[in-house]
């Protein structure tokens, strides 16, 4: 029976060091970028102050035309999770208003733990459907930018 604890010892101890595995180092934390099939410009806004590990909070979307004119009455589903790890996201946010000048409330998400997340959108708007991905990286305080 001692022959099969020191296995699973080895293995949950592998397991607790790549929970703290860090993101890569040229990671783009850029918080406004084209989507994929460049119909959008999307920016997400993070909240105001970095948000705690399991608890809910709000971000904010902004979609505008390549040309910047605000693009309202669309629709985003929102997913992610981090690659790390191969899980997603511990909630189902979703956009719950439209704000002015092309600008969307995200709320319910949440980080169950520190390190890369990814938070990917999935826009159906006037020009079509085209989605977008943004990184990440929640640090012990809360969201990094």
């Amino acid at each position: 029976m001692n022959r099969l604890i020191a296995p699973l010892l080895s293995l949950a101890a592998l397991a607790a060091t790549t929970g703290c595995m860090s993101p890569p180092n040229d990671l783009d934390l850029a918080l406004t970028r084209p989507s994929a099939e460049n119909k959008y410009v999307v920016t997400l806004q993070p909240p105001a102050q970095p948000a705690a590990i399991n608890q809910l909070h709000a971000w904010q979307v902004k979609l505008s035309t390549p040309a910047g004119t605000p693009v309202t009455a669309a629709r985003i589903r929102i997913d992610g999770g981090m690659p790390q790890h191969g899980h997603g996201l511990p909630t189902k946010p979703q956009v719950t208003r439209e704000l002015p000048e092309g600008g969307y409330l995200i709320e319910g998400m949440k980080f169950s733990m520190t390190g890369w997340w990814e938070i990917k959108l999935a826009i159906d708007g006037p020009a079509g459907a085209d989605r977008v991905t943004f990184n990440t990286v929640v640090a012990e305080r809360g969201a990094g930018r």
